[in-house]
């Protein structure tokens, strides 16, 4: 399923301080809690944000820092025979793009309930220059594996998309592709892990040929440019989108306020809304971020910058006490205090 060894660790992107570490792999993991205490306090040690998610099933996450703190956790990570093989996507950034680090066990490392394993089967793996080369045959036929809001900013031309707020959904929407079974289906979705269980599932459904583009969109624009990805890619950290596409760009949605075309995503600054939605710069500052009028005069409107991107309040957040406020919640657990 994965390449037998790991590639070099490259920053990729203009030079910058700052790196933005995209990665997944299934491998088992015993004792998942043990692991995520040892992963929290590494990445506390080297001044590390982001989204870490730990399962029996393998490691999903994406992390932020300085480009020396980023290579030590990829290397630290490589070290590991259980995550030698792991493929990482590294972007370069201006600044952090996290504010808080969270490492989390949960049952699965993307939220999907789908009855597959895609260490027993999954979609056949393209990397990007297999794909660049596949995707416009006439056999081939895209299919998005993201939410709504994802795709409405940026999609690769002619892929089908479903109106699905999440993975879970897919089952809901599988026989709107049953009429293409005797085509070549290649799933992709931002980072690749998505894709795994998803072209999985499309195998136990009855499709034959099912590929998977490897790394996601991410690792396709850093590697072969981004051509015929239309509009921005959506990501769950500070930065909401990013451009992957330097081959041919262009603009798919359209502001929501005014209808002017626009790569930007906004949550809506009404947290009782918090709508992802496309809204041009204009219509941001002139609604503060809100994707009403009603919304912009809700009491608990949230301050608006300029990035639609608000993350949840810190009340005296550090990571080092949320790394306590997880043992502490651990300790009692155990001890029924």
């Amino acid at each position: 399923m994965y390449p037998e060894t790991a590639p070099p660790i490259q920053p990729t992107g203009p030079e910058t301080q700052f790196r933005v570490v995209l990665f997944y792999i299934y491998t088992p993991i015993d004792q998942p809690e043990v692991y995520r205490d040892e992963h929290h306090r590494f990445c506390l040690e080297h001044n590390l944000l982001g989204r870490v998610i730990i399962a029996e099933e393998g490691l999903n996450g994406s992390v932020s820092g300085l480009a020396a703190d980023c290579a030590a956790y990829m290397a630290w990570l490589y070290a590991d025979p259980r995550f030698a093989a792991i493929d990482f996507k590294i972007e370069s950034s201006e600044k952090p793009a996290f504010q808080k680090l969270h490492v989390r066990v949960k049952t699965e490392i993307v939220n999907s309930d789908l009855p597959v394993d895609p260490l027993i089967r999954t979609g056949i793996h393209l990397e990007p220059a297999a794909f660049k080369m596949m995707k416009n045959n006439p056999d081939v036929v895209l299919v998005d594996m993201r939410s709504r809001y994802e795709h409405e900013v940026g999609k690769f031309k002619s892929a089908i998309t479903f109106e699905m707020d999440n993975l879970r959904e897919l089952p809901e929407h599988v026989q709107e592709i049953e009429h293409l079974k005797d085509k070549k289906i290649i799933t992709y979705c931002t980072g690749g892990v998505k894709c795994e269980k998803a072209s999985a599932y499309l195998l136990e459904q009855g499709f034959q040929n099912v590929y998977q583009l490897h790394g996601g969109i991410i690792k396709y624009g850093l590697e072969e440019g981004g051509e015929d990805f239309d509009g921005a890619c959506y990501v769950f950290d500070n930065r909401v989108t990013t451009e992957v596409n330097r081959v041919n760009p262009s603009t798919v949605a359209h502001c929501h306020l005014c209808n002017t075309p626009t790569n930007r995503m906004v949550n809506c600054a009404n947290p009782e809304c918090n709508d992802h939605l496309p809204i041009c710069a204009a219509c941001g500052w002139t609604l503060e971020g809100s994707c009403s009028t009603d919304c912009r005069e809700h009491p608990r409107k949230r301050h608006y910058d300029g990035t639609g991107y608000y993350p949840r309040e810190t009340n005296g957040y550090t990571p080092l006490l949320g790394y306590r406020s997880q043992a502490k919640e651990k300790f009692s657990l155990k001890t029924g205090a």
